[in-house]
């Protein structure tokens, strides 16, 4: 990284790692939870739904992990194209429980890996961005190796912090970077680093988040 940056290697690693645990936290707890009901001997008539809470916890916490893998980690060290059903299969295993609906526009078929992270944290940031529930409505296309994506949260209250805003756009918010406005800075971060660059702006019920991942023809423009 840069001298100019923002946030030090060391501290975009631990933040991001705090990021991680604590979507990890719940389901985890589940899991610990649902043992100590099939521990107990006294607790018979709640066993079926002890297994159902395992069975539960387990599904969430690989489904985080997968998605993460990809998201914030190498998800394999060599350069290579995600296949466009690949990331939709994990955001749908992600956010299959999530109040916002995501609705899939995507010309592209694959995304090389920088531009398929770009697009995984922001479908993250996207729903997020909807508490109340609304939809996330995703378009990627993609071409001589770079790629334009576009989200667009609509519904009730959309919530973007002033945080998230510039630390995406590669600036330090007021009171510093945490384990959320991380993600943001980090989504920017890859995108400028491919020689493209990431944006957002909140609108009333409506947000919209775009990047562009260089080379593309246009990629000026």
């Amino acid at each position: 990284m840069s001298q100019t940056s923002p946030i030090s290697a060391s501290d975009l690693a631990a933040l991001l790692a705090a990021r991680l645990c604590h979507d990890l936290v719940s389901p985890i707890s589940a899991l610990g939870a649902a043992l100590s009901v099939l521990d107990d001997e006294r607790a018979e008539d709640m066993r079926d739904d002890a297994i159902e809470l395992l069975r539960t916890g387990a599904n969430q916490a690989r489904a985080k992990l997968e998605f993460c893998r990809l998201a914030f980690g190498a998800g394999g060290s060599k350069p290579a194209v995600i296949d466009m059903s690949e990331i939709r299969r994990l955001a749908d295993e992600m956010f299959k429980d999530s109040r916002p609906d995501l609705v899939w526009k995507t010309e592209a078929t694959g995304l090389e890996k920088p531009a398929a992270r770009v697009l995984m944290n922001l479908i993250w940031l996207a729903v997020d961005a909807l508490p109340r529930g609304g939809t996330v409505t995703i378009e990627a296309v993609a071409g001589e190796g770079g790629a334009r994506l576009s989200l667009v949260s609509e519904g009730k209250k959309v919530r973007l912090e002033d945080a998230y805003i510039k630390a995406m756009a590669g600036e330090r918010p007021e009171d510093g970077f945490d384990g959320r406005s991380v993600q943001p800075y980090y989504t920017g971060l890859i995108a400028r680093e491919h020689g493209g660059r990431a944006d957002v702006r909140v609108e009333e019920e409506r947000a919209v988040l775009s990047a562009l991942i260089a080379p593309m023809s246009d990629a000026a423009t």
